[in-house]
């Protein structure tokens, strides 16, 4: 009785480890800035929390908000982009910013961020 071989051929390997390269190097290239988004969330929420909030002036929240990302480095958003508001009585900080990420050559990855005092809420 005669027996087919089985398993993939050197091009299917070939294939798989590309893809599988590939893969990792897009991972690579787009975690930095959502951890960069999660730090200025985190620096949002604290500010959310802040009792004083209510009585900050918008530019004693920027400068909070500037000491809070200096010390998480977060170096893609600054107090001055912040979007200070109110609604319904209540103190409102938003950022809203876009980060572009190169890919290789002219291919890039856009990503848009948006987070608020609200959020949690």
């Amino acid at each position: 009785m005669k027996k087919n071989q089985q398993g993939m051929t050197f091009f299917g390997v070939m294939f798989v480890g590309m893809a599988i390269v590939l893969g990792a190097i897009l991972m690579m290239k787009l975690i930095p800035p959502y951890l960069e988004f999660w730090s200025v969330q985190k620096i949002i929420g604290v500010i959310a929390k802040d009792s004083a909030l209510p009585s900050m002036t918008p530019s004693e929240i920027r400068s909070s908000f500037d000491k809070r990302a200096n010390i998480d480095t977060v170096t893609v958003i600054k107090g001055k982009d912040l979007e200070i508001g109110k609604d319904r009585g209540e103190v409102v900080v938003s950022a809203n910013y876009s980060v572009v990420v190169p890919i290789v050559a002219n291919l890039s990855a856009l990503i848009e961020f948006q987070t608020s005092t609200q959020d949690g809420k």
